[in-house]
Parts: C-alpha cells; sequence; structure tokens
C-alpha cells in the first residue's frame, strides 16, 4: 500500500506499508542510495510472522521532497509523523548499511515509539575514537569522502556522474558496476531477483536527483546530531566480515565502544 505523510515542515514522505498490514509494526531504513521498497522475500516473510513493514523514502529520494543540508538525526521527526499518520504508538525497526545510523538516531532519540533496533552493517560515526574510518573500504571510496570534506562541488559532481551510471545500468550489468565494491560471495548472489529489485530501488530513488544521495552520503562524515549513549533501547548489530562499502571494523567498534553491547 503506497501512503504518502505530510511533516511539520510541509515536506511530503513517501511511504510503504506491506506485509501484514494488521500485524506488527517493523520500520525499515533502507540503504544509500535506496528508495522505500522492500524486497519482495523480506515482505513474504514479514506477512508469513505477522509482521506489517513500512519503509519510506528519505529526504531527496523517490517520491519524497529534498531537505538539503539534513543530518541523521533530522530521520526522527519525519519517522515520528509517519507513525501519527498511520496510528502507531509502537513498533521495532531496522537498518541497513547507510540506514544502520538512522536506525540507531531513532533508537536514541524516539524511546517512547521504539521497541527495538537492529543495524545491519552499519556505519559507526566519523569521529569514532581509535577507528580508521576508511580502511577497508573499496577502492576510490576514501577519496570521494575525503573529496566532499575539501571540496564538496567537487564530490557532488561526481557523485551526480555516479548517478548517471547507475541510472544506465540495467541489472544484468549490476555486478559489474559494482565489481570493486563486492567479494566474491556477495557478486554470486547478485542476479535475478536480487539484481532486479535493487536496480529497481536505485533507479526510483535516484530518478529526481542526487540530492538525497549526498545528503545520505555527506552526512555519514558529518556530526550525527545524537549520542549513541542515549540508546536505552535493545539494539542487535549485525555484520558482514567481507563487506567493503562499510566495513566490519565498523561493527565491531559499534559493539564494543558504542555502549550499545548493555542493551542487546
Amino acid at each position: 500500500m503506497e501512503r504518502t505523510v505530510r511533516t511539520s515542515d510541509g515536506r511530503t514522505l513517501a511511504v510503504v506499508d506491506a506485509g501484514d498490514l494488521t500485524g506488527r509494526p517493523v520500520l525499515v531504513h533502507n540503504g544509500t542510495p535506496m528508495s522505500r521498497r522492500l524486497y519482495g522475500p523480506n515482505v513474504t516473510d514479514a506477512a508469513d510472522r505477522g509482521l506489517r513493514l513500512i519503509s519510506y523514502d528519505r529526504p531527496g529520494y523517490g517520491g519524497s521532497t529534498p531537505q538539503p543540508g539534513r543530518i541523521i538525526a533530522d530521520c526522527a521527526s519525519d519517522v515520528r509523523a509517519i507513525c501519527a499518520a498511520l496510528g502507531i504508538g509502537r513498533l521495532a525497526m531496522w537498518g541497513l548499511s547507510g540506514g544502520g545510523p538512522h536506525v540507531l538516531a531513532c533508537a536514541a532519540l524516539l524511546p517512547d515509539l521504539v521497541t527495538a533496533a537492529a543495524a545491519l552493517g552499519s556505519y559507526a560515526p566519523f569521529d569514532a575514537e581509535g577507528l580508521d574510518w576508511f580502511a577497508g573500504m573499496a577502492p576510490g571510496v576514501p577519496d570521494a569522502y575525503r573529496l566532499a570534506l575539501t571540496d564538496p562541488g567537487a564530490a557532488r559532481a561526481g557523485l551526480e556522474e555516479a548517478r548517471e551510471a547507475d541510472l544506465a545500468t540495467p541489472a544484468s550489468g549490476l555486478a559489474e558496476l559494482f565489481a570493486d565494491f563486492l567479494p566474491p560471495a556477495d557478486t554470486a548472489v547478485l542476479t535475478g531477483g536480487l539484481a532486479d529489485y535493487i536496480t529497481r530501488t536505485n533507479h526510483e530513488a535516484l530518478a529526481p536527483g542526487s540530492q538525497g544521495w549526498w545528503d545520505d552520503s555527506y552526512g555519514q562524515i558529518r556530526p550525527w546530531g545524537f549520542e549513541l549513549a542515549d540508546i536505552s533501547v535493545p539494539v542487535m548489530l549485525v555484520h558482514g566480515k567481507q563487506d567493503k562499502f562499510v566495513p566490519i571494523a565498523h561493527g565491531q567498534w559499534l559493539a564494543v565502544n558504542s555502549g550499545l553491547n548493555r542493551s542487546g
């Protein structure tokens, strides 16, 4: 079910409501760049388990109004608006990759709404003490982040080129497009329905332009706007050892240094 939600400042959020619509609600924060679209097998699994899956386009993606300069913490007010519009008083949530910090933000800032959270392949804060934030990332990725800090205009131009390449790539070319970013285990499964899904959700997210992708990416290396120490709800951290988009050192840092292991 497709919905639109208006925020208090007049923006529009595009929302999808799926799974068991009468079941226990779980909100999904998809990765970067991804739209609100949910992977079919996840929806089927949710329905079988009596779960209602909700997802939305973060500002600037797909059908959601851009919010230039947004930070990670800004997602909390958007999630509160979605919950109010859908009549949801309590829910669990999970976030994947670039959505990981967003789910952590909601866990910290919305304790009255969030019952529990899971962060899958999440980034750690850019200023994480003792973490080499760039170590283990795919070739070229650290340079792009560093350029965003020193020459945002040039970095934005590079991101627009990446957007155009993404939009021009069919599902059959996705593995080749991501060849430098994926370990063999991921390349092997990036076919069929999964490749179709990722291509469709990326294309929909980026169709309006690169603003959503820029704010998502740049937001990772700016202050997030909340403290991990403020999270009081249970949090599960999951991370792949071979991840080259977000190296496992990020997940290990979150597990050891953030204090999240006290609650989940």
